[in-house]
């Protein structure tokens, strides 16, 4: 038997009404925002399956803008998070997508574009509790949590890479709790994700993108 926590019974301090449309939708987007340089300057939520039909009345709008923002879910900001975000100078928009009916239900689709003109397109799932996992970026599938630390470096598919990732890890005493490898196609470009216990020291970006092959390095701390 799976174990269960209080945590999971209960659900997480939040404003909203559902965990999964408000407190996971919060967290979903809060992630992704740390996967670009900010400012931001504009963002676009396209919305799938019950995300879509029920993103008004449940305020999925308001606590993904929330967690672009960078608010917590239980920040009582989100309730403001249209008016604060046009006062950031934050262009936003929400698209509902009801064609695609083969994603989970919670399913979110976060295009990020920051004032040096960076890109970044981000898929995330609530999972319900408020537990999340980011499942796409930049449309290569990947999973990770959220839950711990994370490394995300985007390389090209070559030998040795993912070697000096660990040593440059290793050396600054980052002890590794998972570390997985997704990839478009052999060869071609691929993201190593690697999940820390701890918060990861600073200065470390650099030390990674020593390597020539490493394009971009995405530090997420918990």
């Amino acid at each position: 038997m799976s174990f269960i926590s209080v945590f999971d019974v209960l659900g997480p301090n939040m404003i909203g009404p559902s965990s999964s449309h408000t407190a996971g939708a919060a967290v979903i987007a809060g992630l992704a925002q740390k996967m670009l340089a900010p400012p931001l300057t504009r963002v676009e939520f396209t919305l799938y399956g019950s995300f879509a039909k029920t993103y008004r009345g449940h305020g999925t709008d308001r606590a993904l803008l929330g967690g672009i923002l960078g608010f917590s879910t239980d920040d009582r900001n989100i309730r403001d998070s249209f008016e604060i975000a046009r006062q950031r100078g934050l262009d936003f928009t929400f698209t509902p997508n009801e064609t695609e009916t083969d994603l989970h239900p919670n399913t979110v689709d976060i295009h990020m574009e920051n004032a040096a003109g960076q890109t970044l397109l981000v898929r995330g799932v609530s999972l319900g509790g408020g537990k999340v996992k980011i499942v796409r970026i930049n449309g290569v599938e990947v999973d990770f949590t959220g839950e711990y630390s994370a490394v995300i470096a985007v390389h090209q598919d070559k030998p040795g890479v993912v070697a000096h990732i660990t040593k440059v890890l290793s050396d600054r005493g980052v002890n590794l709790a998972f570390m997985r490898l997704f990839r478009e196609s052999k060869g071609h470009t691929a993201y190593s994700i690697i999940e820390s216990d701890g918060r990861l020291p600073e200065g470390i970006t650099e030390e990674l993108k020593t390597n020539p092959y490493i394009h971009d390095v995405m530090i997420v701390q918990s």
